[in-house]
Formats: C-alpha cells, structure tokens, sequence
C-alpha cells in the first residue's frame, strides 16, 4: 500500500482519447514497445479526455517561457500488463546492472532489487482500489526538448532507479552543472502544475491530474480540503 492508496476512487467515466501528438515530442516507436511490451490494442499515447486537455495547456504555458521548447511525452496509458512487464524489465536490469545475472539471489539481494525497483515503479495490482497511477489514463511521463528535438538534460533520464530520479536532488548539489538542471526540473514542474497537474515525490518526470496520488498531493499541501480520485483503473 502507498499512502496515496487510502484515497478513494469515484470513477466518473471520462474516456481515454489520442493524446494530438503533432503539438508534443515523442519517440516513434514507444519506448516500452520496442522492448515487446504488450499492449495489444492499447496505445501508450493515450489519456483520459481531462489529462489530454491540461497537458496541452501545459504546452501553451510552456511557450510563454520557452517558446521554441516543447514537451516530450515518455509515456502516458500503461495497461496494467504492460506495468508488470515493465516491472519485470526493470528487475532483471537492476540484477544485471549489480552483475548478478545466473546468480541464485539471497533474501537480503532479493529485497534490495525489489526495493530499489518499487521506489520507482509502482505494483502492477488488479485491485481496482489501488491501480498503477499510468492504468488509469491520468498519469503522464515527460520531459523537455529545444529548438532543435533535442531532449533537455535534467540530469538523469526517466526510469532511472536512483537518487538522482528525485525530484530535488540537484538543489544546493556541488555538481558543477546542478543549477542548470534544477531550474529545468523547475520549469518542468511549473508549467505542469499550473496547468493542474501534481507531480511525483520521488520522480521528477511523473506528473498526474485526478488520480489516487493527484488528490492525496492535494490533500497533503490543502488540508482543509477534501479531494478524491475520478479516475480508477481502465
């Protein structure tokens, strides 16, 4: 269970719709579909009407600060099949990574992968009471590109299971470039949520609007107020 899970879900039945990518970046073929992930006939590209709305909002806010600059989506809807692929991915590269492959893992390497593993990929659960943030078309995984496509350094890439995914990690960090990448991380996080978005505590790419962990980061900075999720597992 994450804290976020205790809010709860009152699906209020918005479709998924094509995210109009010709207004963003994205890589063709999707990242997680090059590695085979299954998403049958499900894309990537697609999030709830609402989410789509404010992402492109988002984009507009973006041009008032940097007006050659566009947002790059990673990834959007993630059918539950594809967060257990991908978590299964993320494992066999953190025991690969380790040099642990054709090992037999004890408990402690075991808990250590899984831990490191679960800091940045959420379970792929069934429970329609505590789904995957990317299952229910409101989560969205982005990052800058310039004038010229080319992707904004942050100082980590999405899905890096480090420290460094933290959304913070570069503010008052004697790496000679750290200011440069926390006023990226800055402006990604400002244009996202004043568009309505919330971002992730641990990632500094993951951003939501009416899920589980978007009304639980609003009840924790507005704690007179009450918020709940509209959107549950699809």
């Amino acid at each position: 269970m994450r804290p976020y899970h205790t809010i709860p879900i009152h699906e209020c039945g918005e479709p998924l719709v094509a995210i109009p990518l010709e207004l963003f970046a994205v890589e063709s073929p999707h990242p997680y579909e090059k590695l085979s992930a299954p998403y049958g006939e499900h894309s990537p590209y697609f999030l709830r009407q609402t989410v789509v709305e404010k992402l492109v909002t988002a984009q507009n806010c973006l041009q008032m600060f940097r007006p050659d600059w566009t947002i790059q989506v990673f990834d959007a809807y993630r059918p539950v099949a594809v967060q257990k692929f991908m978590v299964n991915h993320a494992f066999a590269e953190a025991v690969r990574e380790r040099g642990w492959e054709n090992m037999e893992l004890s408990e402690v390497q075991l808990e250590a992968i899984w831990s490191a593993v679960y800091d940045i990929w959420a379970e792929p659960s069934l429970d329609m009471r505590t789904p995957p943030p990317h299952s229910t078309g409101a989560a969205v995984d982005v990052t800058l590109v310039d004038e010229m496509g080319r992707i904004i350094d942050m100082g980590s890439v999405i899905d890096e299971m480090s420290e460094r995914s933290l959304p913070d990690y570069y503010l008052n960090h004697s790496h000679p470039q750290a200011e440069i990448f926390h006023q990226h991380r800055t402006l990604l996080r400002d244009i996202m949520e004043k568009s309505g978005f919330q971002r992730n505590p641990k990632e500094w790419w993951h951003f939501s609007y009416g899920d589980q962990m978007w009304a639980w980061l609003n009840s924790q900075r507005n704690s007179q107020d009450s918020f709940i999720a509209q959107y549950g597992r699809l």
